[in-house]
């Protein structure tokens, strides 16, 4: 008895491992995977290894990570306290849904929802900030009944079909189909827009002006969501204080508020745990989303929400891959480690001086317009000289001179990918992030010239 084999153009087994020719791992990846699956680099990085707050590609070249594969390798690479809770766990039990008792899910709900500030907080695990915000918009909506909701211009809160939805940065949302109806509210963007010429306080009263205007135009909406800290968009932020303002005009009217913490929890502000925190005046949000940072490298997401909120559905739900043991043990691992090593305090003494130092460095150089941030969360925008014009070209070009260089960073950016994004395990020590800001000061003045 023969089984038909299905073959490709060349007869080959088209499931097997005959392909022909070996086109690289670049070639292979273009063939198989989707065309929008960006890549950093003119020639593409594989990373094959890492240890602490560096990593080594398939070539051998050792580079110094101010990227953390986006914000997620949070403590450090190959950290042996997370390996160690990772491996130990897979010895016994690596997966079992949510379908039954699970003591690492229950271990590190207990810890997040003590850390949330959230009274009766409920938490509930997921395998992405995408998925994350999801629930997040499931919960706002199934207890408002509205499918309203209010965003952030320059925001980005995921790449599912209803995170998209409500993502006000046109470079990551490739659809105007949603199932929400979303409006956008100013504020997330201090230095840029109408309001970017008054001062804080002012620039405040303003929005929380706008916003009341817009509410008197609609019908309660469901949720405004919001992240303390815009990462994708450039790591720009509001004056501290605005999100409070906020919350007292949408208390009034009985609106949630999501604060969408996947890039800026777990003390990477310093200042802070959670980007909230610097918007506390009115107490915490209803709605917490968290992921990247927590699971330094596994996937984990979650939702922290008061039980009158996360209870609210009236249906049966589980998770398969949200909350499994593996990921849990990690999360667990990573948290400890964090709070007994007072990383968000690290954030905060190596951050302050890495930054006060890239401004030193942009102060000299006509295409750098802003270095902004807190701890390690550092954004650095490019313009055209002279001008306020965004310049994505110059960026390309510092991205690749700082490769170079040896130090892999990160890109942003609202209106143009033109934002050099730093965001390196919060281990950082003030030796690497000295040599991090002179790598990144030679490839700023190389790429600024080629850029221009």
């Amino acid at each position: 008895m023969t089984t038909d084999v299905p073959r490709g153009p060349s007869g080959a087994p088209s499931g097997g491992l005959s392909r022909g020719p070996d086109k690289g791992l670049r070639g292979r990846h273009q063939a198989v995977l989707p065309d929008w699956l960006a890549l950093y680099y003119a020639d593409p990085l594989e990373l094959t290894h890492g240890e602490g707050r560096h990593v080594w590609d398939a070539d051998g070249n050792k580079y110094l990570d101010f990227f953390g594969g986006i914000l997620t390798t949070m403590t450090a690479h190959a950290l042996p306290e997370v390996t160690k809770a990772v491996s130990e766990q897979a010895g016994r039990i690596n997966h079992s849904s949510t379908l039954y008792l699970n003591r690492p899910m229950v271990d590190l709900a207990e810890r997040i929802a003590a850390l949330s500030g959230i009274p009766d907080a409920r938490v509930f695990f997921t395998t992405s900030g995408t998925e994350a915000n999801d629930t997040a918009l499931l919960l706002a909506t199934a207890y408002r009944r509205s499918n309203q909701i209010l965003a952030m211009r320059n925001s980005y809160h995921g790449r599912s079909f209803s995170s998209v939805g409500i993502t006000g940065n046109k470079g990551w949302s490739p659809t105007s189909l949603s199932p929400l109806q979303t409006l956008y509210v100013h504020g997330g963007v201090r230095t840029r827009g109408p309001y970017a010429h008054l001062d804080d306080a002012e620039f405040i009263a303003a929005c929380v002006a706008d916003l009341e205007d817009l509410l008197g135009h609609v019908r309660a909406p469901a949720a405004l969501i919001a992240e303390p800290v815009q990462g994708v968009g450039g790591f720009t932020s509001p004056p501290d204080g605005l999100y409070a303002a906020f919350r007292e005009v949408l208390q009034e009217r009985g609106i949630l508020w999501i604060a969408d913490e996947v890039q800026t929890g777990w003390g990477r502000t310093g200042d802070h745990f959670w980007g909230w925190q610097a918007h506390a005046q009115n107490g915490p949000p209803d709605i917490l989303t968290f992921a990247k940072g927590i699971g330094n490298g596994m996937s984990i997401g979650g939702v922290v929400a008061r039980a009158e909120i996360m209870n609210c559905l009236d249906s049966n739900s589980i998770s398969t891959f949200g909350g499994t043991q593996v990921t849990m043990a990690a999360g667990l691992a990573n948290l400890t480690y964090l709070l007994e090593h007072d990383l968000q305090g690290n954030a905060r003494r190596v951050g302050g001086p890495l930054i006060e130092r890239l401004r030193a460095v942009a102060a000299q150089l006509p295409g750098v317009r802003e270095v902004r941030g807190r701890g390690l969360m550092v954004g650095v925008e490019l313009v055209q000289p002279g001008t306020d014009l965004a310049d994505p070209d110059a960026a390309a070009a510092v991205l690749e001179a700082a490769r170079e260089e040896g130090l892999l960073i990160g890109k942003g950016g609202g209106h143009s990918t033109s934002v050099l994004r730093i965001a390196p395990p919060l281990s950082l020590t003030a030796a690497e992030a000295e040599g991090g800001a002179a790598m990144l000061e030679r490839a700023l003045r190389r790429g600024l010239r080629k850029g221009g």
